[in-house]
């Protein structure tokens, strides 16, 4: 029975796990860059080296003696976001949406005291949301205010882009967007909706919450047929440039869109998973094959971006 669901799922053009892992992660992402993409602090240090946009790092804590200076640290702010460096799968994230005095508060209005924070911030320190469990260092970043057009399609969240880059070739997008079920969070094992995305023009192809096809945002009542991201183009010309600063052949660039400044990178990941071939209703193999079968592929991050929207 599974070899017919195999061969069923190969007739569909279906990436799976350990194709990915095999043929294309452990071929063409070297282990030496892993680092740089596992910890998300060196991520945004890398990206703003090279002058690509990411959310403003506000400031670092790397030891628990330097939990003395929060207080200084979050003076000034009215919202922000608390991320551990080495954290995966969304965890350990907290987002802040404002305050009043010396009260901060979370998108879902629920209290967060100066202790409570100051735990939070202890916990990412011990390695609590780290990979392994090792221990880490949490930074602040400024809090995005999501683009109005997204707005719609989200529930007390930021809902992002998932863009998968082959060689430094955008192959493969969706939209993540949070409901009431994840928490307001884009994860999708929690409940978030994966909206797959034509890769040419940025529409919505379907979407999927659960891993059943869905017509209409949960919580919003929005349908997804209207679907249309913003600056597509500069949206794929980021994705193209993250391989080229981290090196890795094969990547899930996660983007998200800030109403004033635009499209901003928040994370590279090595280890992309493969439900966006859900979402989209379209396998990957072919088109990774495309773009392997190239005789070059050391191609302009622009001429990369044009091939995949005429080609997929």
């Amino acid at each position: 029975m599974w070899i017919n669901r195999h061969k069923k799922l190969r007739n569909a053009d279906v990436l799976g796990l350990n194709e990915r892992n095999v043929a294309y992660i452990s071929r063409y992402n070297k282990r030496e860059n892993f680092p740089l993409v596992d910890n998300k602090l060196k991520t945004k240090k890398a990206a703003t080296a090279v002058h690509l946009p990411v959310p403003k790092l506000l400031g670092v804590i790397e030891s628990p003696v330097q939990l003395r200076t929060l207080p200084s640290l979050l003076k000034n702010q009215q919202s922000f976001v608390i991320k551990p460096a080495r954290g995966s799968g969304g965890k350990g994230i907290l987002v802040v949406s404002h305050r009043r005095g010396e009260q901060f508060f979370k998108p879902s209005g629920a209290l967060l005291t100066d202790g409570a924070i100051r735990h939070y911030v202890s916990n990412i320190l011990s390695g609590v949301y780290s990979l392994g469990g090792k221990p880490d260092v949490a930074f602040f970043e400024t809090l995005v205010h999501g683009d109005q057009v997204l707005d719609k399609y989200s529930h007390e969240g930021l809902p992002d882009i998932r863009i998968i880059v082959f060689q430094g070739f955008p192959v493969m997008a969706m939209l993540r967007c949070p409901t009431s079920a994840s928490d307001g969070k884009a994860n999708l094992h929690q409940g978030a909706v994966g909206v797959g995305l034509d890769i040419t023009r940025g529409t919505a192809l379907k979407a999927v919450q659960h891993n059943k096809i869905i017509s209409h945002h949960p919580d919003t009542g929005v349908e997804f047929a209207d679907l249309v991201i913003p600056d597509w183009r500069k949206l794929l010309q980021l994705a193209g440039h993250c391989h080229d600063f981290t090196e890795l052949g094969y990547l899930g660039c996660d983007i998200v869109l800030d109403k004033t400044r635009g499209p901003l990178i928040l994370e590279v990941n090595a280890r992309p998973g493969l439900f966006i071939q859900i979402a989209s209703g379209i396998g990957l193999r072919s088109r990774l094959q495309n773009i392997e079968n190239l005789a070059q592929k050391d191609w302009h991050v622009d001429d990369r971006v044009d091939y995949a929207r005429n080609n997929f």
